[in-house]
């Protein structure tokens, strides 16, 4: 396992790959059927990512520390587009596949040995289907893993990896899946105590649930480690869209390096315009189709600029004819209104009583601002489109 070359001030005696928390077959129900078939694919296209990345930086294993699927048994073209990422790649490198709370191990699951799931895995890949489940990773190292067999659980399984022996020189690895101590309400969800790694001679601890990258104890003798989901899941999500890798050093005095690595492709963003100036620059900015945008309008303006923005919007999100600037989108529309102070151009003569009607409407524009607004612009756009 020894390695050169791999830009690290020594030489470095073990590579790892450690990811979570896929999420494959999550539902995403405020979105139509297209944009929603968007984001759940983009899931699926990011484990393609994660395995060639592997094979780039020449890990030495790959560990998934669960949670790769939304539930135990999601629709077949989940795992089955899994599996097709597996069986186009002839390794040697094991890959380690650890059920999470969101897909436990249980009969039924995908991870259980009469699935189609299971029992289509290539050799090289491994799934941890029983408490103090280990692996060797040649004569130097060894993986330690026990599953999550239910939903919630205050099974500390980090307790249930064995402690280093005296003798035990090897590089040790554990794996599982839950929160740690500094987030609320860890108890009831497979707690993970302060010190666990060091209470079980672990030279790194793999963890997955918390969907951002971040390293727990980072003053402790060996990393805890949430790598985060590889793909955000929701608005508001920090540090997502990496995988972590974890280089060991010749020398064992000196602790394992954790670096994050991008593989991610999609952003969450929300944006707030209150002015056109605000809309017309964000209609503008490149790499908004790889965006989950989420968009509120809170502003007010004359007639002709209000249907420039909904010009805008309509291009934002496309259309059967027009391909969409951003590649998600929300639109919050209540705050957009019309400025009830500035006087109508309607741009031509009107009859005298759409005249005096438009005139009346714009009376009770302050008692009635919606219905005037709603009114005023409907009247608007039949006389544009007359003209």
């Amino acid at each position: 396992m020894t390695r050169r070359g791999t830009g690290m001030e020594n030489d470095v005696a073990l590579t790892l790959l450690h990811t979570a928390d896929w999420h494959l077959g999550r539902r995403f129900p405020a979105f139509g059927p297209d944009q929603e078939l968007r984001l759940t694919r983009a899931r699926l296209e990011v484990v393609g990512r994660i395995l060639d990345l592997a094979h780039s930086r020449a890990v030495d294993a790959v560990l998934c520390a669960g949670d790769l699927f939304d539930q135990p048994a999601p629709d077949a073209q989940w795992w089955e587009g899994v599996l097709k990422e597996f069986r186009r790649r002839d390794w040697q490198r094991p890959v380690v596949l650890l059920p999470g709370n969101h897909d436990p191990l249980h009969p039924g699951s995908v991870y259980y040995r009469e699935h189609p799931f299971r029992s289509g895995l290539p050799g090289y890949v491994h799934v941890v289907d029983r408490p103090g489940w280990q692996l060797p990773l040649g004569e130097g190292a060894m993986v330690y893993a026990s599953p999550c067999t239910s939903h919630a659980g205050q099974t500390q399984l980090a307790e249930t990896l064995p402690v280093r022996a005296p003798d035990d020189r090897r590089i040790r690895i554990g794996l599982v899946h839950g929160q740690t101590f500094d987030i609320d309400g860890h108890q009831t969800n497979f707690p993970i105590a302060r010190g666990s790694a060091a209470a079980r001679g672990l030279d790194y601890l793999a963890i997955g649930d918390t969907h951002a990258f971040r390293e727990v104890e980072s003053d402790a003798p060996a990393p805890t480690v949430y790598p985060g989901a590889p793909e955000a899941t929701n608005f508001g999500e920090r540090d997502t869209g990496n995988v972590a890798i974890a280089f060991f050093p010749l020398d064992r005095r000196r602790r394992a390096i954790v670096r994050p690595e991008a593989v991610g492709s999609w952003t969450w963003r929300d944006a707030t315009c209150r002015s056109m100036a605000e809309l017309r620059a964000l209609a503008t900015e490149p790499n908004l189709r790889k965006t989950v945008l989420r968009l509120s309008l809170d502003m007010a303006v004359p007639m002709a600029e209000y249907d420039e923005a909904e010009r805008i919007v309509s291009e934002l999100g496309g259309s059967m004819a027009a391909t969409p600037r951003a590649g998600v989108l929300l639109v919050d529309r209540a705050a957009l209104r019309l400025a009830s102070a500035t006087p109508v151009e309607f741009g031509t003569e009107l009859p005298p009583v759409l005249l005096s009607a438009a005139h009346r409407l714009q009376d009770r524009a302050e008692s009635e601002p919606e219905l005037v607004e709603r009114a005023l612009h409907h009247l608007y756009r039949l006389v544009r489109q007359s003209d």
